[in-house]
Formats: C-alpha cells, structure tokens, sequence
C-alpha cells in the first residue's frame, strides 16, 4: 500500500492525479499504475486501469486471479468493474470516495446515473439495429474453439 500511496503523490508531481496502484502476487509487486487522463488526454487512464493492463501484459493474461490491488483511493466505478473484468482477488485502498469527491473528484453522479432508467439519463441512450446487432452474439454462441472470459 506504501508504494500505491508513493506513486500517487509522485504522479502529481508529474502532472498527473493524485492516484496509485499497484498489484501484487506472492508477494510480490507485478506491476504499477498512475493517474494519467489529463497527461495522456485519455479518460480511462486512472492508476487501477493502468496497472491492470501493465500486469495483464506483464503476465500474459487478461485473467488475474491470484492477484491483488493496492490502491490509493477506493476505486471509482470504471475501475471497480475493470478490477471485477480481470479478477482480481481482493482491493485493499487508502483514501475513500468521500475523501476523493473533497478535493474535486466526485464519481458520485455515475453511481445515481447508473440507478436511473435510459430516458432519465443526462446522456441519452437509444437502442438501435437490435435485430441487426444481435448477429455477433449469435456468431458468438456459435464459434467452438472461442475463449470464454
């Protein structure tokens, strides 16, 4: 966790936020992650993302189990389902999302967006060529030899 806390305070020396993860196995620090979205111009590039890809490249695998995070924030939900997508086996963190929403980074309106119906959204979302759309799922269901993940 030290070194999660070290590379977030680092990072905004280096122009980035105030974010830091790190993920570990046996032991052992696999890989490192920082906050990079205004550096980078990338929204997704937030520490546990950026630590997810290096470790998943590092290890060759996007399955993660037997891994573990550190994080210098409880994770927003982005990288929450990011951390669930690469199955990671647990999430130690620092600071909460109370503590991140006081300084200025408060994902609490994805939290009350995600509980509202589509026609109540601030960004409107329409499904369209449903019928159309529905033919990769079936390519999908078919194929023998795919990668279940």
């Amino acid at each position: 966790m030290r070194e999660a806390i070290a590379l977030s305070v680092e990072n905004v020396q280096d122009n980035g936020g105030p974010f830091g993860a790190v993920i570990v196995k046996n032991g052992e620090i696999i890989a490192r992650g920082v906050n990079r979205v205004t550096a980078n111009n990338d929204p997704t590039a937030h520490a546990e993302v950026s630590a997810i890809r290096a470790a998943a490249a590092k290890l060759g695998t996007f399955d993660l189990s037997g891994c573990e995070i550190f994080t210098s924030c409880e994770p927003c939900p982005m990288c929450l389902g990011a951390i669930y997508w690469a199955h990671l086996d647990k999430i130690y963190y620092g600071n909460t999302k109370a503590d991140a929403a006081r300084i200025g980074f408060d994902d609490s309106f994805i939290y009350q967006e995600l509980e509202k119906p589509f026609d109540k959204r601030s960004i409107k979302t329409t499904q369209i060529l449903a019928e159309e759309a529905i033919d990769g799922f079936k390519a999908w269901e078919e194929k023998t030899d795919k990668m279940e993940y």
